[in-house]
This record gives C-alpha cells, sequence and structure tokens, in this order.
C-alpha cells in the first residue's frame, strides 16, 4: 500500500482487513488554520463547505488520502479503516474532530440526513443512566451486531463513527465482523427467508415516521453476499420470519471471528455497511461513566 506524506499506514494488528491510518503532528498543525476558517454553524448550514474542509484535507497528501480512502472502504477485502492523530494535540478538540470527521466522510462521498439529529452528523452520549428508547444509549447492554440504515429509504454505503470524548469507562469495546469471516453466512445467506422482504421501523427517538421494507440478505454484481439487519428493528409478520431472526442473531453473537477493539479517544472507524457488521460491549457499571461518539453515514458519489 502506498506511503502517503504526513500518514502512517499500516495492517491493523488484529485483523489485516482493516488498515490503520495516523495522521502526523505536523499534518494536524497544518489543518488548524483551514479548519478555523468555518465555524460548525456553517459546516452545518452549508453543505459546500463540507466540502472545501476536505479538499483541505486531502491536498495535505498531494490528493492521494481520498483515493486511499475509497480504495480500502469499496475492496471486498479490506472495507474498514481506523484513523486519527498519532499524537496528543492541545487543538484537537470535540470541535476539530467534528471537521475532521466530516472532511474524511466527504472524501468517500455524500452523508445521509440524520433524522435523530436534524443534521448531517449526530452526536450522542453515553452515561450511567438512561431512559431512551434505542440500545444506542444503554451502557450495561451489548449492542448486538448490526449494520446501520435498515429503516430508512436512503442508501447507506458507508458508517463512520468516531470517539470524542470518554471518561470512567471500563469495557465499551467495539466489535466488528466481515461477512467473508463469518463460519455461518453461507447457511444463513442460502436460506431464501433472508431473500424475502421483511418489515422495518424504528422507535420514536430516530425521528423517521415510516416503515420500509427490504430483504436481510442480497447479493453484489459478483454474487457475494451483502447483509442489511439490526436485530431491533425488524417487524417479523410470521414464525418463519421471527426463528429465522432469531437463528441469525445468534449465529452473529456466538461468531468466533468477530474482531474485538478499543478505539482511542479521537479516532474514527469507518466501514463499509454492506459486508461489515458492528456493535458494542457492555461497560462495566460506573456512576461516572461518560463517552461521547460521533456518527456520520452516507453514500457513494
Amino acid at each position: 500500500m502506498e506511503n502517503i506524506s504526513g500518514f502512517e499506514i499500516t495492517p491493523n494488528k488484529l485483523s489485516s482487513r482493516i488498515i490503520d491510518i495516523k495522521i502526523t503532528n505536523e499534518t494536524i498543525e497544518k489543518l488548524i488554520f483551514p479548519f478555523k476558517k468555518f465555524d460548525l454553524t456553517a459546516i452545518e448550514y452549508k453543505p459546500f463547505t463540507r466540502f472545501t474542509i476536505a479538499k483541505s484535507l486531502d491536498d495535505l497528501s498531494q490528493n492521494k488520502l481520498g483515493i486511499l480512502l475509497n480504495e480500502i472502504i469499496k475492496d471486498r477485502k479490506l472495507g474498514c479503516f481506523i484513523i486519527g492523530p498519532k499524537e496528543q494535540n492541545i487543538n484537537v478538540n470535540d470541535i476539530f474532530l467534528v471537521k475532521l470527521s466530516t472532511a474524511i466522510s466527504h472524501l468517500l462521498g455524500n452523508p445521509n440526513h440524520d433524522s435523530m439529529s436534524g443534521k448531517y452528523y449526530a452526536r450522542f452520549h453515553v452515561k450511567h443512566e438512561d431512559r431512551s428508547d434505542s440500545y444506542l444509549r444503554k451502557a450495561y447492554t451489548n449492542m448486538d451486531l448490526h449494520t446501520d440504515g435498515t429503516y430508512v429509504k436512503e442508501v447507506t454505503d458507508w458508517l463512520l463513527m468516531t470517539k470524542i470524548e470518554e471518561k470512567n469507562v471500563e469495557g465499551g469495546e467495539t466489535a466488528i465482523l466481515h461477512l467473508d469471516d463469518w463460519e455461518y453466512c453461507d447457511q444463513l445467506f442460502n436460506d431464501p427467508i433472508g431473500k424475502r422482504n421483511f418489515v422495518w421501523s424504528s422507535p420514536k427517538s430516530k425521528n423517521v415516521n415510516y416503515k420500509v421494507e427490504h430483504p436481510i440478505f442480497s447479493a453484489d454484481v459478483r454474487g457475494k453476499p451483502q447483509i442489511s439487519y439490526i436485530d431491533q428493528f425488524p417487524e417479523p409478520q410470521n414464525m418463519e420470519q421471527g426463528l429465522f431472526l432469531q437463528k441469525l442473531s445468534d449465529a452473529l453473537e456466538g461468531s468466533k471471528h468477530k474482531i474485538i477493539t478499543k478505539l482511542p479517544v479521537g479516532y474514527s472507524i469507518v466501514a463499509n455497511n454492506h459486508f461489515w457488521l458492528h456493535g458494542r460491549r457492555a461497560f462495566k457499571e460506573n456512576l461516572n461513566l461518560s463517552r461521547e461518539l460521533l456518527r456520520i453515514r452516507g453514500r457513494f458519489n
């Protein structure tokens, strides 16, 4: 894989399917000025400014970074990268991370509107107490393996998650699984039930007032399996669908090929949403637990 000045690029120690990209401190310093040109309000209200800061990031790599990120995320053998500052830097605060995440995402394509936040991105906290209607914020419950965008009409090709802040946290590791490593993939993919339409809805907090229908499994242009699934949102219409969903859930959570990793603060994990599933392990209980994440999901240009 080609070296890019200002970026350290290596295979992840846990999986050769994941590429680690560390941004040098020199490159971070060079991003400060172009990032400060636009405040968050401008970035949220003027979509073209997001492409401007994306170009600023790409320019620092002689326009090689955008090409590399697209090659990784679209490659079936890979499809995932983890990117963030190599060293701690006082200028890397939450605002900087929103802008950096925005720049990375806009090198991949166009983000979808996030109905939960009303923006192109969403920020959310995980704390000790929770009264939400989603596993997303329930600290002491496993978030099982799933893909994003199952309940919306927009195509969701990729997903970016950035860890903005973390305090008093033990546990909560990220779990991910590539379909081609899943030992039960052929069995479930070849079951005709999974290729029939399921009804998908969402809780009130998602602010999506419609339901969609689509199968769990489909094939890409080469006939390889793709998946669109989350355990909380399907509405099984009969015993056949209900039992298939249980079988699928058990097979995913029982996989011996899940990758369990701890994402450092300031880093983003970006994955192809068609053949990578992601989840989160439960946290150890702590009254002062606090984690903030940022999410952007979207489609390829």
